[in-house]
């Protein structure tokens, strides 16, 4: 088990740009895909980006890609949301999730996939 605590979250106008991290527990973080999900009163949580084991494959939701980008730092247990051009729509809680996987598989973009969870993080956006 890998606990994930993320932070980084804020109010920011539409616009601005903020980053969000997830550190996690273990150094056997680094052989999970990382994933990013948010939230809000009206929705279940919405798939936004996913990074593969290595670091080497990324992938976006529709309404982030060329605004958001994924990373990670294997040697401090770390993973990353870039967000820029931040918009009202892209309010809500955002989670770090986890999922222990083997170096071949396909990118995991649903939230049932994963197995760790952290809290969430509030991001608020105001137009």
């Amino acid at each position: 088990q890998v606990q994930l605590v993320e932070s980084g979250g804020g109010l920011v106008q539409a616009g601005g740009s903020l980053r969000l991290s997830c550190a996690a527990s273990r150094r056997a973080f680094s052989e999970h895909a990382v994933g990013w999900f948010r939230q809000t009163p009206e929705q279940d949580r919405e798939f936004v980006a996913t990074i593969s084991r290595s670091g080497g494959s990324t992938v976006y939701a529709d309404s982030v890609k060329g605004r958001f980008t994924v990373s990670r730092d294997k040697d401090k247990n770390m993973a990353y949301l870039q967000m820029n051009r931040l918009e009202p729509e892209d309010t809500g809680i955002y989670y770090c999730t986890s999922k222990r996987t083997i170096l071949t598989m396909p990118p995991l973009v649903q939230a049932g996939s994963y197995d760790n969870w952290g809290q969430g993080t509030q991001v608020t956006v105001s137009s």
